[in-house]
């Protein structure tokens, strides 16, 4: 996912290589949930430049870097504020809680973000499951929410947490193997559910998602996207 908001172009978990990126404006900051290998790759940060622009990572990726590309990130802790390119970020834990699925995303290591954009508020879930933390959050314009199982949430779940935090837009993201129909039927009036074609035509069941790019300032009303990673 790409999003531009004023000067800012925002990298979300880059993946796909750096052909997925041509034609994309290049980042001015690189945002890093975990370490899966759809979320984490580094050849494709390689390809996008990232030894160039800043960083906001978990520790788990920061481990990870090359010494060129550590000396431009920092890591974000759960429940801590940061910031990124001039952007003012709360992380966000991100992490599952069935017991069931406890092995995929432990507690304490995937991030979440919140984007703190002027007046609008951008909420990244990353890999999670309705966490006390998301339910908690309070103010947001604008949501990505998981859906993809075994590894987060069922349509359920992220129709609940929705109704919990109430933001006013979401964009399932990350739903392979789940209906975003049936999200979107459950969620009703309570958020405006947009859903995106992220996964190409005829694709839906395909990891990792297709890249799209966002523009974060008209999000809250008419949010521009097109194909991209």
């Amino acid at each position: 996912m790409v999003l531009t908001w004023g000067g800012h172009t925002i990298y979300v978990d880059p993946v796909g290589g750096g052909e997925a990126f041509e034609g994309m404006p290049a980042p001015t900051g690189i945002l890093i949930t975990h370490g899966h290998g759809d979320h984490f790759d580094m050849p494709t940060l390689e390809a996008i430049g990232a030894t160039n622009v800043p960083l906001l990572v978990n520790q788990e990726v920061y481990d990870q870097l090359p010494a060129d590309m550590q000396a431009r990130a920092s890591v974000g802790v759960n429940g801590e504020a940061a910031t990124l390119s001039g952007i003012n970020i709360n992380v966000i834990p991100a992490y599952n809680t069935s017991s069931d699925r406890l092995q995929f995303h432990p507690e304490g290591v995937g991030n979440g973000y919140v984007l703190n954009l002027a007046d609008q508020r951008i909420y990244i879930a990353g890999d999670t499951e309705d966490t006390p933390e998301m339910r908690a959050l309070t103010d947001i314009d604008v949501a990505f929410l998981p859906m993809n199982l075994p590894y987060t949430m069922t349509e359920e779940q992220a129709a609940d947490a929705v109704a919990a935090f109430g933001p006013r837009i979401v964009y399932p993201y990350h739903f392979s193997g789940s209906d975003p129909e049936r999200f979107a039927e459950l969620v009703g009036t309570t958020a405006e559910v947009r859903i995106a074609d992220w996964y190409g035509p005829g694709n839906a069941d395909a990891e990792p998602p297709a890249p799209r790019e966002e523009t974060a300032q008209d999000a809250g009303d008419e949010a521009d996207s097109e194909d991209a990673q």
